[in-house]
């Protein structure tokens, strides 16, 4: 079973559980799925649209703006604050993106 490790963070990926310093990070499916697929290439920039086709599948009509709805949620419970970005980062005008800060 797959273990990814950024930082203080654990993903156990067949588990679908997420750890932050060993403490459980309750998650949404969705909420994982995201996070899953952010984690699966670090450093590499994800659209919303790439997002969108890797976590919900098929033909998506809504709004593509549903995923940072998502994040924001899945950065709150992570304690990802907007000043000190430690996991998730916004790539302006491109997408997100997964890994440390450069």
């Amino acid at each position: 079973h797959q273990t990814v490790q950024p930082g203080p963070l654990s993903i156990e990926v067949a588990g679908r559980q997420v750890f932050l310093d060993a403490d459980p990070i309750p998650l949404t499916r969705n909420q994982f799925d995201i996070l899953d697929v952010l984690s699966s290439r670090p450093g590499a920039v994800w659209s919303r649209r790439q997002l969108i086709d890797a976590v919900w599948g098929g033909p998506w009509v809504g709004n593509d703006y549903l995923v940072d709805v998502h994040l924001g949620q899945l950065r709150r419970k992570l304690g990802d604050d907007p000043a000190t970005r430690r996991f998730v980062f916004a790539v302006r005008g491109v997408g997100y993106r997964m890994g440390t800060r450069r």
